[in-house]
């Protein structure tokens, strides 16, 4: 309410002087000080250069003023873009999902006043529903996971029943495979949740990089060894401090990815090594690649381009990389290789 007062304020000041008049008395002053400046310049390069008195008087006021009232303009502008500019900053981290963006301003002028205040109430309101929002599906998927565990554990008992015949054990693998689809995307839903609320654990431990990397490429056997896909690999020894638990869902969804996208018997290439206090992992698979489209959105949250590969996933696997790896101070890139398939690129600050 008192953000509501203040912005009827600034609305009745505009009324009394606004930008318009403002412009319009600013330009009338850099017009009657130019002409004074280029007058008064002018008499006082006649008495130091006579010659100068042969050109038309009028020209040479007239050049004058021009470039004096560009050099006068150009400071007076700054008056009226700087805000503009910090505005720009302002929207450009509001639209990389930053809601606690305020913005004050020392301008007397009352529409960007409005709009300073005009904006910091919009950045609230978009802050309060994300704050709704989150809590909201936190709370819904913490309430799905018990019910899909029971839904879950059920139906594995029901596999090991004898009087079961094959049409109905058909029935119980498909609930199985969707229920077990379902518990991952409400698991990574609610990770996803714990990492945008800054809520999650933050200890840390000193592990090897190496031999998680390992251990994931060993969990994800039963997806790689049906398709009889290839791994060459090489890990440089580099232990790590960081939050072990969270960097374990890193390497699983890019690895799962690049098995999810390379052909049968393809290979996958993966790098681990050090470069100037860096630690840089790479994962090359030999799928279709990115397009232009999926560049702009493949860290997003629910994009799918490839739709033929919609049962295999959710669409929250790189989107979890990209806030885990922006949580630990990380990055990671992604580009398409000359002839076929993708790289993922991932760079972590070495442990000192």
């Amino acid at each position: 309410m008192k953000e509501r007062d203040t912005f009827q304020i600034i609305r009745e000041q505009k009324r009394k002087f606004g930008l318009g008049a403002q412009l319009t008395i600013v330009i009338g002053a850099v017009v009657l000080i130019s002409f004074g400046l280029s007058l008064g310049l002018h008499y006082l390069l006649v008495s130091i250069f006579p010659v100068v008195n042969r050109i038309s008087e009028l020209l040479q006021i007239n050049v004058l003023i021009f470039f004096i009232s560009i050099v006068i303009a150009r400071f007076v502008m700054k008056f009226f873009i700087n805000p503009i500019q910090e505005l720009r900053a302002g929207m450009r981290k509001v639209s990389d999902g930053d809601f606690s963006v305020q913005l004050s301003t020392k301008s007397k002028t009352s529409e960007i006043k409005e709009l300073f205040a005009g904006f910091n109430m919009m950045v609230r309101e978009l802050q309060s529903t994300e704050i709704l929002q989150n809590d909201f599906v936190s709370n819904v998927s913490h309430e799905f996971k018990t019910p899909i565990n029971a839904i879950e554990g059920y139906t594995t008992l029901l596999q090991n029943t004898d009087n079961i015949d094959e049409v109905e054990n058909e029935y119980i693998e498909k609930i199985l495979f969707n229920t077990k689809r379902l518990s991952t995307l409400v698991g990574n839903i609610l990770l996803l949740s714990k990492i945008e609320n800054q809520s999650i654990p933050t200890h840390r431990d000193t592990y090897r990089l190496d031999e998680q990397v390992r251990e994931v490429i060993l969990a994800l056997e039963a997806m790689w060894e049906p398709k009889e896909i290839d791994f060459d690999v090489e890990l440089a020894e580099i232990s790590y401090y960081g939050n072990e638990k969270l960097l374990y869902h890193v390497w699983m969804n890019l690895m799962n990815n690049a098995v999810k996208f390379s052909p049968q018997a393809g290979t996958v290439k993966i790098r681990l090594c050090e470069i100037k206090k860096n630690i840089c992992f790479t994962i090359e698979d030999q799928g279709p690649g990115l397009s232009d489209e999926a560049k702009k959105h493949i860290f997003d949250k629910f994009y799918q381009e490839d739709t033929s590969h919609k049962e295999e996933g959710n669409g929250l696997g790189l989107a979890l990389v990209k806030r885990i790896l922006t949580m630990v101070d990380g990055e990671v890139s992604a580009e398409n290789l000359p002839k076929c398939g993708c790289r993922f690129t991932v760079k972590l600050a070495a442990s000192s």
